[in-house]
């Protein structure tokens, strides 16, 4: 296992991520950007914010990226495949369990620790998160809503008992003493922990200690719906702010595109910060392709205050 950083912490959430040392400091932005990023303080400053934020964001904490401009193509597991197909899902954890021990050292990147400096100077109405991760609350944001779930637990899916996602871990390596050393990693290893590797054929899967039931990972699965709960906590937190500011997201999946579209139809200025091209590009008020955790650094110095009684982002 490599060395830590210095300054750094293990990730709080045990997410299972991190295959690296997080970015410590982030470069100025060039001349351009900065141009960029002044006329987004413009269509910003002086509202309240709702930030989403994607995978984008997380890539400096040594996560992969799903669909940045070097990321491989990706296949993942559906929900459907998962409870349907016992093989596919005693796949899906052998090569997880190998992924999350390879991966569970995550640490907070300097643009989550600019998320956190926007939210205590009462610039945000609050953080959608579509990653799994954890590391906003990790580096110390308070209102998030994890838009896709949490790595961070497993739940039954017959008795909805939850574990913490290292419980499973160590039945796992009970149940398949020395697999984890035996392991070839055939290739690399995707956001969800899901590790290239191709012989599975008799890992054993853990079931629900409590009821014998099928355990899965906490978060939303392609093929699977976001709670109805959770979407509506989600477009509340875009009503109450003025403007939408989108950082790290391909925004190819509709769970995120949803709010860009929310926000512009109802007039709002549509900020989107990401390496590469995004599917809300043609409903942004300003795009700007540079490094997030640079933009939302410099956006967190340089925003001005609310104005004085400033309740919402509306004028």
């Amino acid at each position: 296992m490599s060395e830590q950083p210095k300054n750094s912490r293990p990730g709080l959430g045990l997410t299972g991520f991190a295959s690296g040392h997080a970015l410590e400091s982030v470069p100025a932005p060039t001349e351009a950007e900065l141009r960029l990023l002044e006329r987004a303080v413009g269509y910003l400053g002086g509202q309240r914010l709702a930030l989403l934020t994607g995978a984008g964001l997380s890539t400096d904490s040594g996560i992969p990226d799903y669909r940045g401009p070097d990321a491989p193509p990706r296949n993942p597991l559906t929900y459907q495949q998962f409870v349907g197909d016992p093989d596919l899902r005693r796949r899906y954890w052998a090569r997880n369990h190998v992924g999350w021990h390879h991966l569970r050292h995550a640490v907070p990147n300097p643009g989550h620790e600019a998320a956190v400096v926007l939210e205590q100077r009462g610039l945000l109405s609050g953080l959608i998160t579509q990653n799994v991760d954890r590391l906003h609350t990790d580096a110390g944001s308070v209102n998030v809503i994890d838009l896709h779930g949490r790595y961070d637990q497993v739940v039954c899916l017959n008795c909805r008992s939850g574990f913490s996602r290292s419980e499973v871990a160590g039945l796992l390596q009970e149940l398949n003493p020395g697999y984890l050393e035996q392991a070839r990693l055939d290739g690399g290893i995707a956001p969800d922990a899901d590790a290239d590797i191709a012989d599975t054929e008799n890992f054993v899967v853990a079931d629900c200690p409590v009821c014998g039931g099928m355990l899965k990972p906490d978060f939303v699965y392609f093929g699977e719906n976001v709670p109805k709960d959770r979407v509506a906590r989600a477009f509340s937190v875009v009503d109450d702010a003025g403007a939408l500011l989108v950082a790290g997201s391909s925004l190819t999946v509709m769970s995120g595109l949803r709010f860009v579209r929310y926000a512009a139809k109802a007039g709002k200025p549509v900020v989107i910060i990401n390496r590469g091209a995004t599917r809300g590009d043609p409903l942004a008020t300003l795009k700007i392709d540079m490094g997030v955790s640079t933009a939302l650094t410099w956006l967190a110095e340089n925003l001005p205050d609310l104005p004085a009684g400033t309740k919402d982002g509306a004028d």
